[in-house]
């Protein structure tokens, strides 16, 4: 078979070049996506490069480690993490079934539930902080009013401060996870429910054998989920103790906001970077389990 010569200017026989045009809905999603492509760049690449070339230097990690706040601060994050994600997933997943039952009244309880969640976190937790002050607070004024005792200094006591923290962030977080909960239980067939009626199955066998294998995936990722987030949190602690007393309550979010405040933006950066190890894995397991 005869082979075809191209002319030399690279064009078709028919006068068209080689290169295939672009289809109006390509030019269309190339202008969509260039305002996301530059914020992107922007906001979020650029940021995180030069955090991360701000904390190139293994000089700033071990001034970072040899700082007696940064211990206590990754035990607190631990504890954070353990304490509050667990009480707070266990309360949405009771809850969820709860909020679940067919009557009016739940409902209408349903709207105000989510109300913590719905309103902005800095008046709110602020809000806290002011009902908890020892001296003038509405919590130790009803206190010495109906006992004449002094109320506890809420916010002056390491451990009581740290677990208000977690109360706070439980009660700020919990709407939003019961809501996701929510939507996985009423996805599952209310067949599979009335037939287990039928056969006699408590409240209890309905939940093990039911609810639970159907929502479990959900459950997990979203306690993954929420483990992510928490880490990168420091409303509920910095709004609510400001890391004090004498820095015993800052976790790791925080402490990157103290070296901010003191000028050491080496170690700042070098706080954020090294909870990166903790958040990969996680990030890693979570897409995992969606995968499957």
């Amino acid at each position: 078979m005869a082979s075809v010569a191209l002319p030399e200017n690279g064009s078709l026989p028919d006068g068209s070049s080689g290169k295939r045009a672009w289809s109006p809905w390509q030019k269309w999603g190339v202008i969509l996506l260039a305002p996301y492509i530059v914020v992107f760049l922007v906001l979020v690449l650029y940021p995180v490069g030069y955090g991360l070339w701000l904390a190139r230097h293994p000089a700033s990690y071990v001034k970072l480690v040899e700082d007696p706040i940064f211990g206590r601060s990754v035990i607190n994050t631990i504890a954070f993490l353990v304490v509050a994600i667990n009480i707070k997933m266990a309360v949405a997943l009771a809850l969820s079934g709860f909020f679940t039952t067919a009557r009016t009244w739940i409902k209408w309880l349903s709207v105000l539930f989510i109300l913590p969640w719905a309103v902005p976190s800095i008046p709110t937790i602020l809000s806290f902080r002011f009902m908890l002050n020892p001296e003038w607070g509405i919590i130790n004024s009803l206190i010495f009013r109906y006992t004449g005792l002094d109320g506890p200094n809420w916010l002056n006591d390491p451990i009581l401060a740290l677990s208000l923290a977690m109360v706070v962030h439980v009660w700020k977080s919990l709407p939003f996870w019961t809501l996701i909960l929510i939507a996985g239980r009423l996805a599952i067939p209310q067949e599979h429910y009335e037939a287990a009626s039928v056969d006699g199955a408590t409240r209890w066998q309905r939940f093990r054998f039911i609810t639970w294998p159907a929502i479990r995936t959900l459950y997990l990722t979203c306690t993954i989920l929420s483990m992510i987030w928490t880490l990168g949190d420091f409303n509920s602690v910095y709004l609510l103790t400001g890391g004090g007393p004498a820095d015993l309550t800052h976790v790791l979010a925080t402490l990157g906001i103290r070296y901010l405040r003191l000028d050491q933006v080496d170690l700042a950066m070098a706080a954020i970077v090294i909870a990166l190890p903790g958040i990969l894995p996680l990030i890693y397991f979570m897409m995992k389990r969606l995968s499957r």
